[in-house]
């Protein structure tokens, strides 16, 4: 779905109502429960049961078929993980073909059982990422959040998933996708090992430090390609490829570089841009508005670019759940609220 910014701005509970109305109007193959029931008080973490989904009579049955997704699940993001899942169930044509893959570093049993008295319909499994992978090429950030070894789980996708997976779509806990999901995972790679909406007018030197521009061996890493900015919450992976060509090594040798020479502070960002900025498959920014939680820092409030939408990302220190719950949300946090099945439903979702 889309939306954008009119020349008479629409009041912002008209925008959300319209958000809710074009949904239930246009979403195909999708059945809600006719009725959202308490929790029951064995279901853990005091997440609700989310309603069942079913595919659309012109979706496929076969392995061909399926639509491979990868998220971490890190308890502290999990509220977020969870309404990124039933917003991308919600919003598929179809659900039934969705394999979530999800990376844990620990509490296994727990967030299995949340998994499944949450979504009892869903496909998925967990896989335990080992931080050792990671002890040791960590270097401190500008956030703390940015230095856990869960962060960097993603560089890993190739070697954990199971051989039969050529294909991931990865997203961060911090997304609502307002979109079929198919047309993310449909893209055409061209060859290229990652795709992602790229951000071409962003100040590209500014994600690396002077030491690194300073040194002329080092500068020199972008010649021959034209670097932009992309981020890595949403992004598609040819997974075999990205094992056959070594990129897990590649992007692990810079982490390296940087524990030698401050070259970088933003965590497991800034390695991926050294390896593949200039040379990935573009894909349209309606599918990655990020920086809705605002700078690394403060966090403040940000308004969405205008133009068409399939997905919001919270990227930034603040995220919707924590601004909801102090009760000094910001506009755009009330977009993420309906999909949050933490608790009492805020709202209640009917046939």
């Amino acid at each position: 779905m889309a939306f954008g910014r009119s020349s008479t701005p629409l009041p912002f509970l008209g925008l959300l109502s319209y958000l809710l109305l074009h949904h239930a109007a246009t979403t195909a193959g999708i059945r809600l429960s006719p009725e959202q029931k308490p929790p029951p008080n064995n279901l853990p973490a005091g997440f609700r049961e989310a309603p069942a989904f079913v595919n659309a009579a012109s979706c496929g049955s076969h392995d061909d078929d399926k639509i491979h997704i990868s998220m971490t699940l890190d308890g502290n993001y999990l509220r977020g993980t969870m309404a990124a899942i039933f917003s991308t169930l919600q919003h598929s044509t179809c659900p039934e073909n969705l394999v979530f893959h999800f990376l844990a570093a620990g509490l296994e049993n727990e967030i299995q059982s949340t998994m499944s008295s949450t979504f009892p319909y869903l496909t998925f499994k967990i896989y335990r990422f080992d931080s050792n992978r990671v002890r040791g090429k960590i270097s401190k950030s500008i956030r703390q959040a940015l230095d856990q070894p869960l962060n960097y789980a993603r560089i890993y996708l190739a070697d954990i998933l199971p051989p039969n997976v050529g294909r991931v779509v990865y997203l961060d806990s911090d997304v609502i996708v307002f979109d079929d999901i198919s047309k993310l995972w449909e893209v055409e790679m061209g060859g290229r090992v990652v795709a992602a909406p790229e951000y071409c007018h962003a100040n590209f030197p500014y994600y690396f430090t002077d030491a690194f521009w300073s040194d002329s061996n080092l500068a020199r890493t972008f010649e021959g390609r034209k670097p932009c900015y992309f981020n890595t919450g949403v992004m598609v992976l040819d997974v075999d490829k990205w094992k056959k060509e070594g990129f897990t090594q590649r992007v692990e040798g810079w982490m390296m570089v940087q524990k030698e020479k401050r070259i970088y502070e933003l965590g497991s960002l800034p390695p991926f841009l050294l390896v593949l900025a200039g040379n990935i498959k573009a894909v349209d920014h309606r599918w990655n508005q990020h920086g809705l939680g605002g700078d690394n820092l403060e966090g403040r409030c940000r308004s969405i670019h205008p133009g068409p939408v399939s997905l919001l990302h919270w990227s930034g220190k603040g995220k919707p759940w924590l601004r909801l719950d102090s009760r000094k949300p910001c506009p755009v946090d009330h977009l993420w609220a309906p999909y949050d099945l933490y608790g009492v439903p805020r709202a209640r979702l009917e046939d």
